[in-house]
């Protein structure tokens, strides 16, 4: 029965990683997902901690704070106003309502958008855009790195099963 529960351990993290990459599945919560999983269903004997859980989910929020935030430093580094920058910060915010494909596209929108507002012309307003683009693709390689830092975590804090 160990097995079973290492094995679905395991799997989530693959999907988790591809979520990472992929703006289809949160990956760092199923992660998460599957490290709680395998605690509940291992006991503390077998898994990880308490503390080691604590420390899952901080990273878990630093993901997605990351996420949130890639956007406007993005837009910011690339010279937008301050209409740019809050754009990009409101379009994060409205993007998390249009699933994980809306936190990547949003920001992109929101830095347009308020470089308009500001009157700002096209190439100051694609610009501002650009840079909250780099900035996701930025995020998006820092979740990759915080979900392989998670997984490394869970296996070297969880005694092996053999």
């Amino acid at each position: 029965m160990e097995l079973l529960w290492w094995s679905v351990a395991v799997i989530l993290f693959a999907v988790g990683l591809i979520g990472t990459v992929l703006p289809v599945f949160p990956g760092t919560i199923i992660i998460l997902a599957g490290a709680l999983l395998h605690r509940l269903m291992l006991g503390p004997e077998k898994s990880i901690g308490w503390g080691t859980i604590a420390v899952l989910v901080l990273l878990t929020m630093a993901a997605y704070a990351l996420d949130f935030l890639s956007g406007y430093f993005g837009a910011r580094y690339f010279g937008a106003t301050r209409w740019g920058m809050f754009g990009a910060l409101l379009g994060a915010l409205i993007g998390i309502f249009f699933g994980i494909a809306g936190l990547f596209v949003g920001p992109v929108i929101g830095a347009v958008a308020g470089e308009f507002i500001a009157g700002k012309r096209m190439i100051d307003a694609g610009r501002a855009g650009w840079g909250s683009l780099l900035g996701n693709l930025g995020a998006m390689m820092g979740k990759l790195f915080i979900a392989l830092v998670m997984i490394t975590i869970f296996f070297i804090t969880v005694p092996s099963p053999l």
